[in-house]
C-alpha cells in the first residue's frame, strides 16, 4: 500500500483468528525498530513480544482488577502483544519517552495494516499491568524500564477499506 492509503485504511481490530506467522511478526517489529526516538536514545526503549497465554491472561486479569470489570477481554483474543517499555525519570521530561513509545506503537500498527494484519494500540491494559509487580517480574524487563503501551497483532478476517476522514476532526490553527 502507499503510505497515505495505509494510514487511511488503518483501524483498530478487535477480532483475531489466533494466528501470526514469524515473518509477519518480524515485519511489524522492524517497523518499530525504524521509529524515530528522541535524542537517539534507542537504548532506553525495549519491546517484549508476548505470545504466552498465561502472561496474556495475566495482563487481562490485571486490567480487569484495575478497571474493576469482570471478564473483560482488553487484548481481544489477539495471539500476540508487543509491549513497549522505556526508562522513565518521574519528571515532566517523561513526555519524551512516552511519545517515543507511542511512535513505536503507531509504526507497528501501520506496518500491520500494510501487510493485512489486524492490530490495535493498547493503553488501558498496560495501566493494569503496571499495578501487578509479580506479573511485571515475569516479563524480565531491562532494569529501569516501565511498560508504557503495546500493540496487539494477529491475523483477522476483517477487511481494510478506504474511509472518509472528516477534515475538521481535529481543530487546526494557522499562524502566518
Amino acid at each position: 500500500m502507499e503510505t497515505l492509503k495505509t494510514i487511511n485504511n488503518r483501524k483498530s481490530v478487535r477480532k483475531y483468528t489466533g494466528a501470526l506467522t514469524e515473518g509477519a511478526l518480524k515485519t511489524v517489529l522492524l517497523a518499530g525498530e525504524a521509529s524515530p526516538i528522541g535524542m537517539g536514545k534507542y537504548g532506553d526503549m525495549h519491546m517484549t513480544v508476548i505470545r504466552k497465554k498465561e502472561i496474556l491472561d495475566g495482563i487481562e486479569r490485571a486490567a480487569n482488577e484495575f478497571f474493576k470489570t469482570v471478564n473483560g477481554k482488553p487484548l481481544y483474543g489477539a495471539p500476540c502483544l508487543i509491549l513497549i517499555s522505556t526508562k522513565l525519570t518521574g519528571t515532566p521530561m517523561d513526555r519524551v519517552p512516552y511519545s517515543n513509545a507511542a511512535i513505536v506503537a503507531e509504526n507497528m500498527h501501520l506496518a500491520a495494516t500494510d501487510i493485512g494484519l489486524g492490530s490495535c494500540l493498547i493503553w488501558g491494559a498496560i495501566m493494569g499491568l503496571n499495578n501487578d509487580k509479580e506479573l511485571i517480574k515475569k516479563l524480565n524487563l531491562p532494569d529501569g524500564h516501565t511498560p508504557c503501551c503495546g500493540v496487539i497483532v494477529g491475523e483477522t478476517e476483517e477487511k481494510f477499506a478506504n474511509r472518509t476522514i472528516p477534515e475538521d476532526r481535529i481543530s487546526i490553527s494557522y499562524i502566518k
